[in-house]
């Protein structure tokens, strides 16, 4: 099992990010709410190097990750899913899963080999419950199965802290009940910290240790999830939105 990293990230004056701080433990799930426009989606680009990082900082165990790469963020242990699944359509779901070992840590270099890298990937597939689909063509796959090929596309270069972007987002009751038992897996038997935007406040209440919650480019909260549900700048935030 790898050892999780400790995420440390702030920002003030990034993009649509104003005033925006905190930590994700080694060992700790972590999610992040707020409604539509709340700068949710600028974050997780932000930290995954998608956007440029012109304002703040974000820190992994305590390194500076300003001016690195997306790829060399990716290497140092941080993986992350998007909110609508990228794939190599033309693939088959267990190459687009092998394609992810490629973005192993730099430590493990020395390790790997073609028999490794497959059956990190085989491994990763079996993870998500979706061995038996291996030899399938991506894009014939529904929306549920895409984000859990993605998903095990991201395990397979074994993260260190994994970001997940709205995972439940297109699933039904059955799947979102199977996300939520892998998000715990990932962190209680692949040892991986893990932040995750959501907006199926079901999944959240049940799983995360922590809450973050943005308004505005702003952190109005944080908490343990039955604590920031009853929070009055949350209810006001959410009760805002649906009034508009």
């Amino acid at each position: 099992m790898l050892e999780g990293a400790d995420l440390s990230v702030r920002f003030g004056g990034l993009a649509a990010l104003t005033n925006v701080s905190f930590c994700v433990a080694p060992g700790e799930i972590v999610g992040l709410i707020g409604p539509n426009g709340a700068g949710k989606t600028t974050l997780f680009n932000a930290i995954s190097r998608l956007i440029p990082l012109t304002g703040g900082t974000v820190r992994l165990d305590r390194r500076d990750l300003a001016g690195l790469s997306a790829q060399r963020i990716a290497r140092l242990g941080v993986g992350r899913t998007f909110q609508s699944p990228r794939l190599f359509p033309r693939l088959t779901i267990l190459q687009n899963v092998l394609l992810g070992s490629l973005f192993r840590p730099r430590a493990e270099a020395s390790l790997r080999t073609r028999e490794a890298d497959l059956g990190e990937a085989v491994r990763a597939l079996e993870f998500v419950h979706l061995g038996h689909r291996a030899g399938f063509p991506a894009d014939r796959e529904p929306t549920g199965r895409r984000k859990l090929v993605e998903l095990a596309m991201v395990l397979a270069a074994r993260p260190r802290v994994l970001l997940l972007d709205e995972l439940m987002a297109g699933l039904n009751p059955g799947e979102i009940q199977l996300a939520m038992r892998l998000i715990r897996r990932v962190r209680d038997e692949r040892g991986a910290a893990v932040f995750w935007v959501e907006h199926v406040m079901e999944a959240i209440m049940g799983v995360a240790d922590r809450v973050v919650v943005l308004h505005h480019g702003e952190k109005i909260a944080e908490g343990s999830p039955p604590a920031v549900v009853e929070d009055p700048r949350v209810l006001d935030a959410y009760l805002g939105e649906r009034a508009a």
